[in-house]
């Protein structure tokens, strides 16, 4: 039987092996490392990325990169941005030629500053880009793995790829819509982080409902441009993976990145805050790749550029708030 391959056994990829599995679809779920493996096989259960949940039968976990590709017809990647190009080449011997690629990671590569349906092109060539999905929304793994309603936007160059995907994924609760811009819903999964951080900090500083939702609307317009300097379109930010994912991260407790900012916000220093997390925070990477990107392609992000100078200039989060707030008046 066909299998569904999930490449990255983080909190992720584990919630999505438990939806697939729910479905009757047997998913192999690989990490990297072997002990991690291992425990996965004992224990059935994902203790160091989410807890509490009971892997099925139809989860098999394992660190044989070779054995969790043969024969797979969809392959799910869900790896941290800064490994998705060495994760790549190591499966590029075993990916099955006609395999759906799912891009389910958000984040734009640091160094070559491409999203990473670029990064597939590169490394698998041209071809792969027919055969290339990009999974997006507001989905925070746990309440995946509690069954609660979720939607989320697959989308690919090809319509009848993105509606394929959207069937064997869909369910009663996990609810995927089709979409035709892989662009702007990848620019969208990797900018909200970064707005997320602004938003936490904000919180962390005191400051109100009314602050929360100015930023939230600055950020979008800010992931927008960026998305339209890309190739993409700005209709797709009204939409799941644009304005839907960026509200749930800018305000969902379960944010990791909204977290970090809270901690800044409130006078951490960013190696205390991060080892507080205990997880990744996407977008402290993103932030740095989102501020030289937006350079390259001379485009304006007012806040997340405040955002890369407290995380890698160290610039206080006072400062960063004052610099947004005094930009000169303008239309909106």
């Amino acid at each position: 039987m066909a299998h569904f391959a999930i490449l990255g056994a983080g909190a992720w990829g584990t919630a999505l092996a438990l939806v697939l599995a729910e479905r009757g679809e047997l998913a192999r779920l690989w990490t990297w490392q072997e002990e991690h493996a291992a425990a996965l096989q004992q224990t059935r259960e994902n203790r160091a990325f989410l807890a509490g949940f009971q892997l099925p039968a139809l989860v098999e976990p394992s660190a044989d990169l070779e054995h969790t590709l043969r024969g797979a017809s969809d392959v799910l990647l869900v790896v941290p941005t800064a490994g998705f190009r060495s994760m790549l080449e190591q499966a590029r011997p075993f990916l099955p030629r006609d395999a759906t690629l799912v891009i389910a990671s958000k984040g734009i590569e640091p160094q070559s500053l491409m999203l990473l349906s670029e990064v597939i092109e590169v490394v698998l060539g041209a071809t792969a880009r027919e055969r290339t999905v990009v999974l997006s929304g507001p989905s925070f793994a746990k309440e995946v793995a509690l069954g609660l309603p979720t939607s989320l936007v697959a989308a690919a160059h090809s319509n009848e790829l993105a509606m394929r995907v959207q069937r064997r994924l869909s369910s009663d609760h996990f609810r995927v819509y089709a979409g035709d811009d892989p662009i702007g819903v990848q620019v969208g999964g990797a900018l909200k982080n970064v707005i997320a951080i602004a938003a936490g900090a904000c919180d962390g500083l005191g400051f109100g409902y009314n602050t929360r939702a100015a930023l939230i609307t600055r950020g979008l317009a800010e992931i927008a441009r960026l998305a339209l300097a890309k190739g993409g379109h700005a209709a797709t930010l009204a939409g799941l993976a644009g304005l839907g994912d960026l509200v749930l991260t800018c305000t969902g407790e379960l944010s990791r990145n909204r977290t970090l900012g809270y901690e800044l916000g409130r006078g951490a220093g960013l190696s205390e805050a991060l080892a507080g997390l205990g997880h990744v925070a996407e977008g402290v990477v993103t932030a740095d790749s989102a501020f030289h990107l937006a350079e390259r392609a001379a485009v304006d992000l007012p806040i997340c550029s405040e955002v890369y100078r407290v995380l890698f200039e160290h610039k206080p989060v006072r400062e960063a708030v004052r610099a947004v707030l005094s930009r000169p008046l303008k239309r909106e």
